[in-house]
């Protein structure tokens, strides 16, 4: 379970005193304390590994986007921690699938659901969501999906 290796990883860098790992490591534990608080104020468990792999993604993309922020205002010091932050967050994260295979799974996504038009990309990507959490990124892959459902 990911919540175990957090763990594992955070007392490894401990160990090793690495402290850029574990405030990361930290940071990951917070928001997925938020995130448990916030499910169970409404009434559900705590997050599965697909919703946790879900919010490793959205924190790698949060700082992917800060990382062209800091570049831009000549700012290395704050871009080269969020390098660092991503290396680690993605440390955590399946293997992502390559263009190929984001195509391929597509394919099998809009065939699966019956898609022909538009107004069905919304069923294609909620499919793609429920099989490849954590290993696509959806924003690339509702474009590819748009483009094969309007191809």
């Amino acid at each position: 379970m990911l919540r175990d290796r957090f763990t594992t990883m955070m007392k490894e860098s401990m160990k090793a005193g690495d402290k850029r790992r574990l405030a990361t490591v930290r940071m990951i534990q917070a928001a997925l304390k938020d995130r448990d608080i916030e499910a169970r104020g409404q009434g559900k468990e705590q997050l599965t590994d697909d919703d946790i792999l879900a919010l490793l993604q959205k924190m790698v993309k949060s700082r992917q986007e800060s990382l062209g922020i800091y570049e831009k205002a000549a700012r290395e010091d704050l871009a080269a921690q969020e390098r660092e932050e991503i290396v680690i967050i993605t440390e955590f994260l399946p293997q992502q699938l390559g263009e190929d295979e984001m195509k391929a799974a597509i394919a099998a996504a809009i065939t699966e659901t019956g898609a022909t038009a538009m107004k069905d990309m919304g069923k294609v990507v909620a499919a793609l969501k429920a099989k490849f959490t954590g290993q696509m990124d959806f924003a690339k892959a509702s474009a590819m999906v748009k483009a094969a459902l309007n191809g």
